[in-house]
């Protein structure tokens, strides 16, 4: 695989992302939901300010677009839409309490499930095809959650269900293809916006004052979303998603790293093996990419 500019693109996105809890760990004294409804609210704001700014023309042709549909059209794309942003919610609400309240492990263990969970439903869902070797690949990932749960039943039930959530996300907007995909991200985040404001005067705290809740959640919202959300973006206008997928066990990875070695959290030897079956899983999964013989000119 050439290493180019959608290449570097996806990759500097992924590595972005698993340096996220260096962001967020300081945070862990904020309850997770007031974490979660500033993050939905200042992204609004600012992909808002985004599109309106230096987005008119995409924002007019999709508009214009979406004028032109039938009517059972512009309900199925307005439901994909709104069902994405729901899902995009939820998982980043279970991340976040993973991560600040349960464990760094079950935050990046997720992730790294992630592609695999994708990949499973997408069978089921869209009927999409697996080989021998993929299959075998699903099968090792489940032995590997096995033996995570033994002893670690809270950890598997946060990781699995992150990993759904995503997976359900990314399998809802394969079909919600037509419009341009940082305009649709924008809009779900209103829909997002729009659900959790009626909720925020009863279930938030107390208004953070602190200049450093402020700072962090800024650096979240602009360098841990929008900038990672645009380097992927621009990355799949060169690349096919496969590429990428094999880039996206960079993000885990990281927060594996930083969770033994920087975080110092507590890390058995079971562990240590269900994190290497999914290494092996992963490259398993993804042979026929990464040891795929050169093609004679």
């Amino acid at each position: 695989m050439r290493i180019n500019k959608f290449y570097a693109s996806a990759l500097t996105a992924f590595i972005i992302w698993g340096f996220f809890s260096l962001a967020l760990k300081p945070l862990h004294n904020y309850p997770s939901l007031d974490i979660l409804f500033y993050r939905v609210f200042f992204s609004t704001v600012i992909l808002l300010g985004i599109n309106f700014l230096f987005r008119r023309e995409i924002v007019q042709k999709d508009l214009n677009a979406f004028k032109q549909m039938d009517k059972k059209q512009r309900i199925r794309m307005l439901f994909l839409t709104i069902l994405g942003g729901f899902l995009l919610v939820v998982n980043w609400l279970l991340f976040i309490y993973a991560m600040n309240h349960v464990s760094l492990k079950s935050a990046s263990f997720a992730y790294l499930i992630c592609p695999i969970v994708t990949t499973i439903l997408a069978y089921f869902i869209l009927k999409e095809k697996l080989s021998g070797w993929q299959w075998a690949s699903v099968g090792l990932c489940l032995v590997s959650c096995g033996i995570l749960s033994y002893g670690n039943l809270v950890e598997l039930a946060y990781s699995l269900t992150i990993a759904f959530s995503f997976a359900l996300y990314l399998i809802s907007q394969r079909k919600n293809n037509v419009f341009d995909k940082f305009l649709v991200l924008t809009v779900q985040m209103i829909f997002a916006s729009i659900v959790m404001l009626p909720f925020f005067p009863k279930y938030s705290g107390t208004v953070p004052t602190e200049s450093l809740f402020y700072i962090l959640l800024l650096v979240i919202v602009i360098l841990f979303t929008i900038i990672p959300l645009y380097l992927n973006l621009f990355a799949l206008k060169g690349m096919n998603s496969s590429a990428v997928g094999i880039l996206m066990y960079t993000n885990p990875l990281l927060n594996f790293l930083l969770a033994i070695f920087y975080f110092h959290e507590e890390i058995n030897q079971m562990q240590i093996i269900s994190y290497l079956l999914i290494l092996v899983s992963i490259v398993i999964f993804n042979e026929k990419h990464l040891f795929r013989k050169a093609v004679p000119n």
